[in-house]
């Protein structure tokens, strides 16, 4: 018979705290809040910055092209605060429910996703901007090399801790 202080069946691999799978449910509940808002500070930042944009006197002077551009950031910013926010909403749709597990993974998987928009937003936003201000082989150089960092950072480098964490952990 299983203890309701065994691991949650979510998680593959005990951490040894003690705690229910509803206090395990809790607390990877309010970390993934505490994600949604360090993303949604930035991702909202970046909004404002596009929406203003639209605002100043030489807007007028974008290329085809350039305006393209930014209407697909101001569409990828939008849809990452939306993407963003989805696990808020389903946590106020199941409030009281008992389904905290079903909210704190439908939260990680909106959270991968938004990281995913917020990434190419990031990128997206720098390219528009060398694009405006040097030109389009600027452009193309600034989304190479943040393409690169952004690989190293958020891939390379947690899948490295997380194979040596593994190994350390078998060991």
């Amino acid at each position: 018979m299983t203890s309701p202080r065994d691991a949650d069946p979510l998680d593959d691999i005990p951490d040894g705290r003690d705690e229910t799978a509803a206090e395990r449910a809790d607390r990877n509940w309010v970390e993934v809040l505490q994600e949604l808002r360090v993303l949604q500070t930035g991702t909202q930042i970046l909004t404002g910055f596009l929406l203003a944009l639209a605002f100043q006197p030489t807007f007028s002077d974008l290329s085809d092209g350039q305006r393209t551009l930014y209407l697909i950031l101001v569409v990828l910013a939008a849809l990452s605060a939306i993407v963003a926010l989805a696990p808020v909403a389903l946590h106020r749709v199941l409030f009281q429910r008992r389904a905290k597990p079903r909210v704190v993974e439908y939260g990680h998987a909106a959270l991968i996703t938004s990281l995913l928009t917020v990434a190419v937003l990031l990128i997206g936003v720098v390219a528009f901007v060398f694009d405006v201000v040097v030109d389009g082989a600027a452009s193309w150089a600034a989304v190479v090399a943040l393409s690169v960092v952004l690989v190293l950072l958020w891939i390379i480098a947690p899948a490295i801790i997380r194979a040596r964490h593994s190994r350390k952990e078998r060991s």
